[in-house]
């Protein structure tokens, strides 16, 4: 198998694309891409594409991100990050329980600015490369959701290290959530620490380190595990036919579903209604 999806534990100071170069490298495949950005300072899970099942990628951006986060309450940052420049301190006394009252409320869905260091567009334009050029702009909230937020650790002092468990949908900024908890307590934070554990089902214990990508064969994921978070369907072998020319066909399945051969070879990726299935990739 030459086609598949690599778990990378990326290491901090160094970005995604980074990695996607170094699996290119490591397995003389320019066909790669990953299903989600990390920032250079983090560190943790960056799933790689590697052949003809980039197609498959987007399947894997929806899903939602499990991480573990430090940041120092009180000390403000122009990225919301180490990695910025310190703007301004102020004294900030918290306690676990008071922290953990004000973290529940950004359970489920809710609006969040998005920092200015990031890859979104404005009028064209990255808001990272307007950042380097010292220019901020409005940036209208959007909604994300938070699945899970546990306060996993308060520190003491003028500017306190909070450590936090979230598991979050697409889109959400755990650096801005961690400014949001911040001001909601009065003052602000940047975070000194940011570890993604898991994308999807996919999970760090899975990974491979940038430096032991000549092994990469051992650690490639079948395109049918990736996408185990989708029912199944095992089609015969008359049936490949209809698949592999994307044809639809009868099934009472609802939404998306792996198709697979009987070997568990993943065929293609179709969405029902409850009556029929129809292709949305095709691999076969």
């Amino acid at each position: 198998m030459s086609a598949g999806f690599l778990v990378v534990d990326k290491p901090g100071g160094i970005t995604s694309h980074d990695v996607v170069a170094e699996v290119r490298r490591a397995t003389g495949i320019r066909k790669a891409g990953h299903t989600g950005t990390l920032d250079p300072m983090a560190t943790g899970v960056v799933v790689v594409a590697v052949g003809g099942v980039t197609r498959l990628i987007r399947f894997l951006q929806e899903l939602d991100k499990e991480y573990v986060a430090t940041a120092c309450f009180g000390v403000r940052t122009d990225t919301l990050d180490a990695d910025g420049e310190v703007l301004a301190r102020t004294a900030m006394t918290v306690t676990k329980p008071g922290v953990e009252a004000v973290a529940a409320s950004f359970l489920g869905e809710t609006l969040q600015v998005p920092p200015m260091v990031s890859a979104l567009k404005k009028d064209g334009r990255r808001l990272y490369d307007l950042a380097r050029e010292g220019i901020e702009v409005e940036r209208e909230a959007r909604p994300v959701t938070i699945h899970e937020l546990e306060i996993l650790d308060v520190g003491t002092g003028e500017h306190p290290l909070v450590s936090f468990r979230v598991v979050c949908g697409k889109g959400t900024y755990v650096r801005a959530l961690a400014d949001d908890i911040a001001r909601a307590l009065g003052g602000y934070a940047h975070l000194t620490a940011l570890r993604r554990t898991r994308n999807g089902t996919l999970e760090v214990s899975q990974a491979i380190t940038v430096d032991a990508l000549e092994h990469w064969q051992q650690y490639l994921v079948a395109p049918t595990d990736a996408l185990s978070f989708l029912p199944q369907i095992a089609v015969d072998p008359d049936q490949e036919a209809t698949v592999a020319n994307g044809r639809p066909f009868a099934s009472a399945l609802e939404g998306l579903v792996r198709v697979v051969d009987r070997a568990g070879r993943l065929l293609a990726v179709y969405r029902g209604d409850g009556t029929t299935v129809r292709p949305e990739v095709v691999l076969a």
